[in-house]
């Protein structure tokens, strides 16, 4: 359930910054969570690769919330990429710039 909680919560954060820059909102939304559970899946990967014997010995209540962190943590680095850079070609804008010569 508050799995549920969780992708609801970062599809809806990513849906806002969408709609706020007046791009794609549902394929943002959808990018948002994909990149938590990819990021779940590369932590999945370095616990298996440095700790082999955690997935034998580990339940999975304990390898989800190793693996939970940096799933958010990759959500947070993409979000915070995709503001700066639509913030950076919101404030150049191309009919801003055509009216200066014609002043």
């Amino acid at each position: 359930m508050l799995g549920l909680l969780l992708i609801f919560f970062i599809g809806r954060y990513f849906y806002q910054l969408a709609d706020d820059y007046n791009k794609n909102k549902w394929g943002f939304a959808i990018l948002g969570i994909v990149i938590y559970y990819a990021g779940t899946f590369v932590a999945g990967i370095f616990i298996g690769l440095f700790y082999p014997t955690a997935l034998e010995t580990m339940d999975s209540l304990a390898l989800n919330l190793i693996a939970l962190p940096v799933g958010i943590i990759f959500c947070g680095v993409l979000y915070y990429i995709l503001e700066r850079n639509w913030e950076k070609k919101s404030k150049i804008d191309p009919t801003s710039i055509d009216q200066i010569g014609k002043e």
